[in-house]
């Protein structure tokens, strides 16, 4: 088996590294909380120190498993649209999909830095429905390879918290403008987190997190629809239960309570009108 460096990632690059961590190892779990068999080779491929990120969670495969659902959702009504993954890193969302009959006939747009797509295409399987752009999300030209007569489906996961809050509005609304009826679904970390990150949020004695300027609360998040033209309708997407903790974090009745509810990070689907 080949062996590939994973120190050619970098700054936030880097961080797909952590979410395959935490994948990869749920997925080697019998009782994991996410399918994710791609995800596994691609873990033992590459060599890097995971470690360094502390001990592997269930937060990442949550994640995974929701936007799933969602873009599961949205293919049932569009089965040709184009889904847009924004800075997908080495996520494997799309031979999940695969696996659940829901990506025969979309094309799938993987947007991501020259590092990563190379990693990418180097080391998972080529399909002839994906498209690997490699460019900056921020850079608009990505939008203009779309055709988006069948719809649009956008996913900024692990994209947003990174970026400055002016470049999220500019770049939601921007979508909205280009994609009229096209859904757009993001992940955010509450602002408290946010801070904790600015002022340099160590994960282990061998790692510190990058600066995550762009914290909103899970309400705060909905409220965007008021704020951006052309988004129509917006919604807090709940997190799947997972084991212990994250059983009792996705649960309805702690979710009801004002100050756990404004803690918590959150995963918002808004649709442009």
């Amino acid at each position: 088996m080949t062996v590939v460096d994973g120190n050619t990632l970098d700054g936030v690059s880097a961080t797909t590294l952590w979410t395959l961590h935490n994948r990869a190892s749920e997925a080697k779990r019998p009782d994991g909380v996410l399918d994710d068999p791609h995800a596994v080779p691609l873990y033992d491929t590459i060599a890097y120190d995971y470690l360094k990120f502390g001990k592997p969670n269930q937060s990442h495969p949550l994640r995974a498993k929701a936007f799933d659902a969602a873009a599961t959702a949205y293919l049932r009504q569009h089965p040709r649209a184009a889904v847009v993954a924004l800075a997908e890193g080495l996520q494997t969302s799309f031979w999940r999909l695969a696996a659940a009959g829901v990506a025969a006939d979309l094309r799938w747009y993987s947007v991501d830095l020259p590092a990563v797509i190379a990693l990418r295409e180097q080391l998972l399987p080529h399909d002839e429905r994906v498209v690997n752009l490699a460019q900056s999300a921020l850079d608009r030209s990505w939008m203009d390879r779309l055709d988006p007569t069948d719809g649009v489906f956008i996913t900024a996961e692990g994209l947003f918290m990174y970026l400055e809050p002016d470049d999220v509005l500019a770049l939601i609304g921007d979508c909205a403008a280009r994609f009229p009826g096209g859904r757009l679904m993001f992940d955010s970390i509450p602002p408290w987190f946010s801070r904790r990150t600015l002022a340099g949020h160590k994960l282990s004695d061998r790692y510190t997190a990058p600066r995550m300027p762009f914290g909103v609360t899970p309400d705060d998040a909905v409220a965007l629809v008021s704020k951006i033209p052309g988004v129509r309708a917006g919604r807090d997407m709940p997190l799947p239960p997972g084991r212990g903790i994250y059983k009792l974090i996705a649960s309805p009745t702690l979710n009801n309570i004002g100050p756990l509810r404004r803690r918590r990070p959150s995963m918002t689907q808004v649709d442009f009108g």
